[in-house]
């Protein structure tokens, strides 16, 4: 046996150890050189481990969830072993193997007759069953067909439905119209997931949160999005965030507090110049964040195409590690599931978190007249060691200003 150990390599990020979010190996496997053997996630982005030689693979790290650390053994390979089969190593002593339905024991039943019930009698139809009109009509209610309760007398009673339906509670008996009823399932919290879970349980630890909403009329916002998709060209379909973002974008000059990245440790806010803004975006995986760089010198046109072009990347799982880093200010959007409110938590190290909710056409009054409106609710949610609810409302009103003159953004 040559015995070839390989070690996790420095994925060249900094970082000190790295999850294992999927094997595509296990022992006795024989592998190929360059061959995918683990898929490995740092904070930024997930890598896939190849095997730098042949043979067959004695022993892995851990299971999906572990963490590994950076230079420490991630597979066991025997390079002379051309593809003979390995048996995996036994489980440990202490393992109990699952007994079988069959030989499962009940426990606390005094005798066997306590826990086995009569077998149904077969009257027939059910039409043929004695029973009062008043237990039929709850067994028709219930789904249950009344030839299979075994009555205690001549006539099926509501104490025999009862009992009946006691018994096969856990037989798998449903009534008509029931839920189907679903196992519970464990899923462990790995990978992407985990990271989300942790960034979250930090940001509302570590942040005072506070959300303000207030409600914008876009009925010339939409109108003007209509003409500009009707004269679009081969140009990308404009949806609402472009337009959301120039309006942002002109607005934040005036309050530089609110593009801004808080190193607590430090006791330093960094107020950024240019915006780069982080897009939430929903995957199979879970949320991840694509950012758009410099989004203050795009115009909406280039806008709609790079949130695109990030989406579709980011849900493949092909996004690079620098375009799922260094946002100052994140968008969070729901589309038309959006809401009527939303108190978003706000991607940290940041200061602040947009949410546009969905659209809505209302009647409101216009003078003494009552039209209808598309109205839309706009969350922000601030931190509020750095930010005050004053320039958090004030930002809201001058992105307000914007978005209800459209022809503003558009303005020189």
């Amino acid at each position: 046996m040559a015995l070839f150990t390989f070690k996790l390599p420095d994925i060249g990020e900094g970082i000190s150890a790295a999850e294992i979010v999927a094997w595509h190996v296990k022992a006795g496997d024989h592998v190929e050189e360059d061959q995918p053997i683990a898929d490995m996630m740092t904070d930024k982005a997930t890598v896939e481990m190849e095997s730098p030689v042949t043979g067959t693979v004695l022993r892995l790290a851990g299971e999906v969830g572990d963490q590994v650390a950076i230079g420490s053994m991630l597979v066991e390979i025997d390079t002379e072993a051309e593809g003979e089969a390995v048996a995996p190593p036994p489980p440990p002593e202490n393992v109990i193997e699952a007994e079988t339905p069959g030989e499962r024991l009940i426990e606390g039943s005094g005798s066997d007759e306590a826990c086995a019930a009569p077998a149904a009698d077969q009257h027939g139809p059910a039409h043929h069953i004695l029973a009062s009109p008043a237990v039929r009509a709850r067994a028709k209610a219930l789904g249950v067909d009344l030839s299979q309760v075994k009555p205690a007398g001549e006539h099926v009673r509501h104490g025999d439905l009862d009992a009946f339906l006691l018994y096969n509670a856990g037989q798998g008996y449903r009534p008509a119209g029931a839920s189907a009823r679903r196992a519970d399932e464990q899923v462990k919290v790995i990978g992407l997931r985990r990271r989300i879970a942790e960034n979250m349980a930090a940001s509302k630890r570590h942040i005072p949160h506070f959300t303000y909403v207030d409600e914008i009329d876009v009925t010339e916002l939409e109108r003007l999005r209509d003409q500009l998709n009707a004269n679009r060209g081969d140009r990308p379909r404009l949806t609402v965030l472009p337009l959301l973002i120039v309006a942002i974008c002109r607005s934040l000059p005036g309050f530089p507090m609110l593009n801004a990245r808080y190193d607590d440790e430090a006791g330093v806010v960094t107020r950024h110049g240019s915006v780069h803004m982080g897009i939430a975006t929903q995957t199979d995986a879970g949320l991840m964040v694509p950012v758009i760089r410099d989004a203050q010198d795009s115009n909406v046109w280039q806008l709609a195409a790079e949130i695109t072009r990030l989406a579709e990347a980011a849900r493949a799982g092909q996004a690079k590690a620098e375009e799922l880093s260094g946002s100052t200010l994140t968008l969070t959007s729901l589309g038309p599931l959006g809401g009527v409110v939303t108190t978003p938590v706000i991607n940290r190290p940041e200061v602040a978190i947009i949410g546009p909710n969905r659209i809505i056409e209302r009647p409101v009054f216009r003078g003494k007249e009552i039209v209808a409106a598309k109205l839309m609710n706009l969350s922000i949610s601030c931190d509020h060691r750095v930010v005050d609810g004053w320039d958090a409302a004030n930002f809201v009103q001058a992105v307000r200003k914007l978005l209800e003159s459209p022809v503003l953004l558009f303005a020189d």
